[in-house]
């Protein structure tokens, strides 16, 4: 059984697309493209598809991350671009790397997310997450199906920095430019309770009174693990694609390699 990782995003208006949604889409895509899939047991067979940490409903993402299980070998760089035929634009499938290491949810440890705050000042913005980052904690609400839920947003929170627009790596064509703009970058861990952009929002306006006039447009960048030493998220990818680099030819190449070539005529 072969596995296939895959980073794939959301964009434009498909950020309003629920996580159910996108799995109808992208089941639908895996039939289109016949793609081998491999189906658990039982009553009702599905096809194993592995989804990881996915963005919330209504928040973009270029990091959003996928393993599937295949009955027969395929090229993941050809499957990727089969599924992208069968999928619609703003779904896009941006790498495949067949699975050569475990634990690819262990290595989802942290994202970057862009906050576009449309009305709002980017001096403001700026002020405002400097309180943000001097606060030692930062209680926040959310409605949970149990109720009411205080906690601390701050203590998830890596860094929080204004932007500049061409420093920002998401470009929202529904947003309007003809007002003021701020752009915020939040690199989060995925601590327990886990601290999600509107959080951070939430603890803006506590801390700073900081109340866009229209909601967020928020893109996650990227996810994976936190390197201490240089605070960036790293590619949780990169160790399958150097796994696959470093692996030894297949026997039947390796038994190619050193077939005696073939005499000529005589």
């Amino acid at each position: 059984m072969q596995r296939i990782r895959l980073r794939y995003t959301k964009r434009g208006r498909l950020r309003f697309t629920s996580h159910r949604d996108f799995q109808r889409a992208f089941e639908r895509a895996l039939r289109r493209a016949e793609v081998p899939m491999a189906y658990s047991a039982g009553f009702t067979p599905h096809p194993k598809v592995s989804y990881a940490n996915a963005a919330p409903t209504g928040t973009g993402s270029e990091a959003e991350y996928l393993e599937i299980a295949l009955t027969a070998p395929r090229d993941p760089d050809q499957l990727r671009e089969l599924l992208n035929e069968s999928l619609p634009d703003g779904l896009d499938i941006t790498d495949a790397v067949e699975s050569r290491t475990s634990g690819l949810a262990d290595r989802l440890t942290a994202s970057v997310w862009e906050l576009r705050l449309d009305g709002v000042e980017p001096a403001q913005a700026q002020r405002a997450a400097e309180l943000f980052r001097a606060a030692e904690t930062v209680e926040v609400q959310r409605r949970t199906k149990n109720g009411m839920r205080t906690f601390d947003a701050r203590e998830a929170v890596v860094s929080l920095e204004a932007v500049t627009d061409g420093e920002a790596l998401a470009h929202d064509t529904d947003r309007p430019s003809d007002k003021p703009c701020a752009i915020l970058r939040l690199v989060v861990r995925h601590l327990t309770p886990a601290v999600r952009p509107d959080d951070v929002l939430s603890g803006l306006r506590a801390v700073a009174d900081l109340a866009p006039p229209v909601p967020a447009a928020v893109t996650r960048l990227a996810q994976g693990l936190f390197d201490e030493e240089t605070g960036t998220v790293t590619d949780p990818l990169a160790p399958d694609r150097e796994a696959v680099t470093a692996a030894p030819p297949t026997a039947a190449v390796s038994a190619a390699a050193k077939a005696p070539a073939p005499e000529g005529p005589r």
